[in-house]
């Protein structure tokens, strides 16, 4: 099929050994439990088959392979983060900053997915979606269609690129992240004037480089937007 889905007539009709009747919904919130009590390297048809009470075959009935079930939960992430998003009324810029922020938001509330995924593209439901909103906000602000679609790779490019460096980041153990967050005020800090005067020039301010820099980041991309669109 076009979309990746399994026909219905081949999905699971009765419980698992432990009761649970499969349903892709059932499957991907397992992934989803599972990546982010365990990491990447639980998300195998045989970690699933076990963690739902099922022969790991079963689950073919539902997903051709892990790398299918990995786009449903990449979509489901999606899906979450776009629900109840209501732009029209909304000026176009006010609703893209919406857009990015729950986007970003959601996969760092999945970090272990965000490195998985965040470069993907689903072919599914939730991101043709989020893709048919954006790109119909930036036609609404007057650009050109073949523009609109350029701008909208752009900033969502920027947003999904921020998201996965921020999971990834949140994903590390915390003794690493600390120590990656102290490096702003430890050896930066401890540089000689003379060896790098700029650097000893924002001493003071180093320390805005150990957070996210992806609101900085959207705002930069919206004004680019909001200037270079036909009506101002």
């Amino acid at each position: 099929m076009a979309d990746g889905r399994i026909p219905a007539e081949r999905r699971r009709r009765k419980p698992t050994r432990s009761g649970v009747l499969l349903s892709e919904d059932v499957i991907v919130d397992c992934a989803l439990r599972l990546v982010g009590q365990h990491g990447p390297d639980a998300l195998s048809v045989r970690r699933l088959g076990a963690a739902l009470g099922c022969d790991p075959s079963a689950l073919y009935r539902y997903f051709h392979n892990t790398d299918d079930l990995l786009l449903a939960v990449a979509d489901r992430i999606i899906g979450d983060a776009m629900a109840g998003f209501e732009p029209d009324g909304m000026p176009w810029r006010d609703a893209l900053r919406e857009m990015a922020l729950r986007i970003h938001r959601g996969y760092r509330e999945q970090p272990r997915v965000a490195a998985l995924a965040a470069y993907r593209v689903t072919r599914r439901a939730h991101e043709f979606r989020a893709v048919d909103a954006g790109i119909g906000l930036l036609r609404r602000a007057g650009f050109s269609d073949a523009d609109a679609v350029r701008h909208y790779s752009a900033f969502v490019d920027t947003v999904l690129g921020h998201a996965a460096l921020d999971a990834a980041h949140l994903a590390l153990p915390v003794e690493r992240r600390e120590a990656d967050d102290r490096a702003w005020t430890g050896v930066y800090a401890e540089l000689s004037d003379a060896g790098h005067p700029h650097l000893a020039a924002v001493r003071g301010v180093l320390p805005l480089m150990g957070g996210s820099s992806f609101e900085t980041a959207l705002e930069l991309v919206l004004a680019a937007l909001v200037a270079a669109a036909p009506g101002g």
